[in-house]
């Protein structure tokens, strides 16, 4: 069952996979015993010098990398893994080191081992036990697929436990053969893992329902210890994918829930038109089970985003959009391809247009009026349209805000003068330099200000910022606030 990946490439000569020059790894982290060999990469356990915490450090040698896609795809990789960063299902990058030999990328340790070892250890879950695995597998394909992107090689052995324990939390690693996608795009090149390849692929014109097939096939696999399609070599193998009839005869399958193999079924559905969604899976009644499944998809991660920066006051606007002008290009490249897929024209910007069929495509609903007031909720110089850094401003995620070097430069902007304090002149001089012209920061100021002595110091600055609603301090009843009302009217809270 444990395969490589299949997918050849034509070989070109290049040196650099990282855009800019790193410290060297050393420097930082020891590096301790081998963990595991990928297809591309050996992984090491390392200790952070300055803090003695242990991560997971994959390194792949350049010698591997033959040719210039595969350069682009470690890059590719990088820029996913920062783009999913939020996701408590998948494996956070913690750094990226560059030297004439390796590519390194520093992550977070999952010390339990593979979803693939303990499916050997057990033989198969009981339907209880698979549910839970399956909705967590099915989480990250729904976060994946709202953020415009494809796994493309979903399988066991890239699913990792976070401890050995039966309570471990599992998290998806190698994105390796990840891709960005827009709706509607279809993709030709053979990639994935034999088992688990959707048919779709074998036959070179495929979506993002592959991943759907893939976790179904783990789903089949989780149920009775075997997988659906079998036989002694890999054209064995994609014919029976092609071709092959499912068994729900063997055992145990006779003793498993008709619910439970009604969803196998939808996820292998071969004509991917007709295979059920991410999310689909998630509202199954074998999944929920309750009596009425969420009759509407989530949120997609870009609507969600601007509903909560729709809901903050004008300072935490412009911090984030000091913060999102100095992030690094493998922190937002998952971003700019968001903002691509929504900029039809390539302008540059983002009309109302633009932006009210970008949501239509992915399942969103609502009214005009609605859409209107997020795109003036983002569009901080009030141009009528969301420029890039606009964009990046309005989507980032909590977990780069709250990073504190972020956190220094962005009070450091408004506090002009250096005194460690930023007063109302300063945010109004702000104000000014963003193009908001005449603005009342009264309301702000008393917001943010808990100490109440007419400034904001870099402490109320940063408590200001990690608040998830943009509601601080004592001023939890701004009734004439559009921003509020908007949070109430779409129900943002702190937690999602």
């Amino acid at each position: 069952m444990k395969k490589a990946s299949i997918g050849t490439k034509a070989s070109v000569k290049t040196t650099m996979v990282l855009p800019y020059q790193t410290p060297r790894l050393r420097d930082h982290y020891v590096i301790g015993k081998k963990l595991g060999q990928g297809q591309f990469g050996t992984t090491y356990l390392c200790t952070e010098k300055s803090t003695g915490k242990l991560y997971a450090c994959k390194s792949i040698p350049k010698r591997k990398l033959l040719c210039k896609e595969d350069y682009e795809d470690v890059w590719r990789e990088i820029q996913i893994m920062h783009h999913l960063s939020e996701h408590p299902n998948v494996v956070r990058i913690q750094g990226t080191y560059e030297d004439s030999v390796f590519v390194h990328l520093v992550m977070e340790l999952c010390a339990g081992g593979e979803l693939f070892d303990r499916i050997i250890q057990k033989g198969h879950y009981s339907e209880r036990e698979a549910v839970k695995l399956i909705k967590t597998i099915v989480g990250v394909v729904e976060a994946c697929h709202s953020l415009g992107v494809m796994h493309r090689d979903l399988k066991p052995e890239n699913f990792l436990f976070d401890s050995p324990g039966e309570d471990a939390q599992m998290k998806a690693t190698d994105f390796g053969l990840s891709m960005f996608y827009k709706p509607g795009q279809y993709f030709c090149d053979v990639v994935g893992s034999p088992y688990y390849v959707a048919p779709e692929v074998l036959c070179k014109y495929y979506g993002p329902e592959v991943d759907v097939w893939s976790a179904g096939v783990i789903l089949y696999i989780l149920l009775s210890g075997v997988p659906p399609f079998w036989a002694e070599n890999e054209a064995g193998i994609f014919k029976q994918i092609l071709h092959g009839k499912l068994d729900f005869d063997s055992e145990p399958w006779p003793s498993i829930s008709e619910s439970a193999k009604d969803l196998v079924k939808q996820m292998l559905e071969r004509d991917p038109k007709k295979r059920i969604s991410a999310h689909e899976v998630l509202c199954h009644p074998w999944i929920v089970d309750e009596e009425v499944a969420p009759d509407k998809p989530l949120d997609s991660a870009v609507l969600s985003r601007l509903k909560h920066f729709s809901a903050m006051n004008k300072l935490k606007k412009m911090a984030l959009h000091v913060i999102a002008e100095r992030l690094s290009e493998e922190e937002i490249g998952g971003l700019k391809e968001l903002f691509k897929m929504i900029d039809t024209d390539n302008s540059g910007t983002i009309t109302f247009e633009e932006l009210k069929e970008g949501l239509k495509r992915v399942g969103s609903d609502l009214m005009e009026s609605e859409i209107r007031s997020l795109m003036e909720a983002a569009d901080i110089d009030n141009s009528g349209t969301i420029d890039y850094v606009e964009f990046l401003a309005a989507t980032l995620h909590l977990n780069k805000i709250e990073r504190e070097e972020n956190l220094v430069a962005a009070f450091s902007y408004f506090d002009k003068d250096g005194s460690g304090y930023i007063t109302i002149d300063e945010l109004q001089q702000a104000c000014q330099e963003f193009g908001l012209g005449d603005v009342h920061l009264d309301e702000t100021l008393k917001e943010v200000d808990q100490d109440n002595d007419g400034r904001i110091d870099y402490g109320e600055f940063v408590a200001m910022m990690k608040k998830g609603d943009g509601v601080v301090g004592r001023s939890r009843t701004m009734k004439g606030n559009l921003n509020f009302n908007l949070a109430d009217a779409f129900g943002v809270n702190e937690k999602s």
